[in-house]
């Protein structure tokens, strides 16, 4: 699984982003393979953490030719950044395979 990590400062409010994230959803996880899920800071209100998990690296690197390329995607993401108070950090990460005991 490769889980990407979008980190951020919601400039408008959190329920705005909310109910963009829940309209975006259905077209972000549309290729199947995909959740996406949202957290909020404990210690500030205006901090969040928005999750994108891929089922595997194929999924993921077809997933990042989508973003890059669809107009859907491209408009998607230009909305996204309005809710933003400034660029968002982004982090990858892939699992070890290693079995929790």
């Amino acid at each position: 699984m490769i889980t990407l990590y979008l980190h951020g400062r919601v400039r408008t409010s959190r329920a705005d982003l909310e109910a963009f994230l829940v309209r975006a959803r259905p077209t972000y996880e549309a290729p199947g393979g995909i959740r996406t899920r949202l957290q909020w800071a404990l210690d500030d209100p205006a901090v969040f953490v928005e999750i994108m998990e891929y089922a595997d690296r194929d999924t993921y690197d077809t997933d990042q030719v989508r973003v890059e390329q669809d107009p859907a995607m491209r408009a998607l993401l230009a909305e996204w950044r309005t809710h933003l108070d400034g660029p968002p950090r982004v982090v990858a990460y892939q699992e070890s395979g290693l079995v929790e005991g």
